[in-house]
């Protein structure tokens, strides 16, 4: 990929000082740490309920071809992000031809009629901004950030490889090869991120999720650009765009941007998306990935839920918070316990995403430590996630673990970029760009029997799947890194 897909999600942490006075008792400073949790809460939730509604709220627009366009004002820098969100990832393509989106993305960049292969690029940066594109499981998206006196020039770029990509077979045979390298350094030469593609390999047998976002070897070496060109034709059409500018800009002028450079392209009929359910899973499944690695580890899946309605649901916030109960700080249960006390695992984490087209996933991981087997970690992690299905947690937990999940959520959107990819992802996956504020607000609503309610409910072996790393030698004595990036 030109850039990592994923969602930002970024805990801020303070630093404490230490000073000559007495040091208090920890019930107090336990009294204290709470206070200023509620204290934190209660910043947020005021900063939902008015700070966020005293500012500017996002603007739609249709255009007559069917490309939205949302525009999100915020005039404290001169500055501007244009996203382009085609909603087309991994999940629209078919067995024989996984990667092409990715592959796709790539050749945005290998010229159009107008502007020769590099000149996208080139253009950008002598305007003094900055570009780049990912490819997700739901979608594309190609950005640029720039003085917001380039926003033109941005829209009139994007508008022109929206329908004038030169695609030929000679640009085409040299980046697919520059795509299967980085399969092989990101994927193949990364043994936990083997890991994950395996976990999603056995977790889901049905569901496009199971391919992975940068596709299969095979289907890469058999790829021809002609599997490109057709990706392009079916969905590379401004009725299945979404323009997301966020920035020091005024929505009408945008508005009036989008019509004028994007407002004469023709759309095109898209095919018909037919419902994609994953079957049942009717009991644990386990995958072992042999690779070469200096230390095991531990990758476990759970079936969960995905947000459906935004207002009613409650499960998928129960399970947010469920998250940051188990992962997100020293303080968190997974840490605690088994990384700190028992000195079980080296690392361990926890990730839940609640907004997405597809299937969710509840993952846990580790690494054990020295001496420790992948098995004594597995019961350590499986023991410590029935002990909140059985036992649940306390009130004090959850107000610390809410106000932590909350202020994350609030304290992320002071980046424009994020802000602009919030909103094209929550838009591009089926939910409303104006459900935002309320989505934090429902995190903060969260009970200790909610908590414990999806534990006990989607916790369970009937909907887990473990993918465990085997190492294998490691040739030449190379140290080989154990990082992935779409694990927790």
């Amino acid at each position: 990929m030109r850039a990592q897909a994923g969602k930002i999600f970024k805990i801020l942490a303070g630093k404490r000082r230490r000073d000559h006075r007495s040091v208090p008792s920890k019930s107090t400073m336990r009294t204290q740490f709470n206070q200023l949790a509620l204290r934190c809460a209660a910043f947020c939730a005021l900063w939902i309920c008015t700070g966020a509604n005293a500012a500017v709220e996002p603007q739609a627009y249709k255009l007559a071809n069917g490309m939205r366009v949302i525009v999100k004002e915020d005039h404290r820098a001169p500055t501007v992000v244009s996203m382009v969100w085609y909603k087309a990832g991994s999940m629209d393509e078919h067995n024989g031809t996984t990667g092409v989106a990715h592959v796709l993305e790539h050749m945005m960049f290998k010229g159009t009629q107008a502007f020769p292969a590099g000149e996208f690029s080139r253009i950008v940066a002598a305007a003094g901004g900055s570009e780049n594109a990912f490819t997700a499981n739901d979608a594309t998206a190609y950005h640029e950030q720039l003085h917001k006196s380039q926003l033109p020039l941005a829209l009139r770029l994007e508008a022109d490889r929206m329908v004038g990509l030169a695609l030929s077979e000679e640009e085409f045979k040299k980046e697919i090869q520059v795509v299967m390298e980085e399969r092989r350094l990101r994927t193949d030469d990364q043994p936990r991120a083997l890991l994950y593609e395996q976990l999603m390999a056995t977790a889901f047998t049905a569901h496009p999720y199971r391919a992975p976002v940068i596709g299969w070897m095979n289907d890469l070496v058999n790829m021809k650009w002609t599997d490109a060109r057709q990706w392009y034709d079916t969905w590379y059409t401004p009725n299945n765009a979404l323009l997301v500018v966020v920035g020091d800009v005024e929505p009408r002028a945008v508005f009036e941007l989008a019509e004028q450079y994007f407002g004469k392209l023709q759309p095109r009929p898209l095919p018909e998306r037919k419902p994609q359910a994953e079957p049942d899973q009717r009991g644990v499944r386990r995958v072992t990935v042999n690779a070469p690695a200096e230390l095991p580890s531990l990758l476990m899946g759970y079936r969960a839920p995905i947000l459906q309605d935004v207002a009613k649901d409650w499960e998928p916030y129960a399970l947010e918070v469920l998250t940051g109960v188990l992962n997100g700080s020293d303080a968190a249960r997974l840490t605690r316990t088994l990384v700190r006390e028992q000195k079980i695992a080296i690392s361990v984490g926890a990730n839940y995403e609640s907004t997405q087209r597809g299937p969710g996933m509840f993952l846990v991981s580790g690494v054990p430590n020295t001496g420790v087997s992948v098995d004594v970690l597995e019961q350590a992690l499986r023991r410590e996630l029935q002990r909140v299905a059985a036992d649940g947690v306390s009130e004090d937990e959850l107000k610390r673990v809410k106000s932590q999940v909350v202020a994350a959520k609030v304290f992320q959107r002071d980046s424009i970029y994020f802000q602009a990819t919030q909103i094209g992802s929550l838009e591009i996956s089926g939910y409303p760009y104006q459900a935002i504020d309320l989505m934090t607000l429902k995190l903060g609503q969260v009970t200790a029997t909610q908590v414990q309610e999806v534990a006990r409910k989607y916790l369970r072996d009937d909907a887990l799947t473990v993918a465990t790393l085997a190492p294998q030698p490691i040739a030449g004595g190379a140290p080989r890194s154990t990082g992935v990036n779409r694990e927790p």
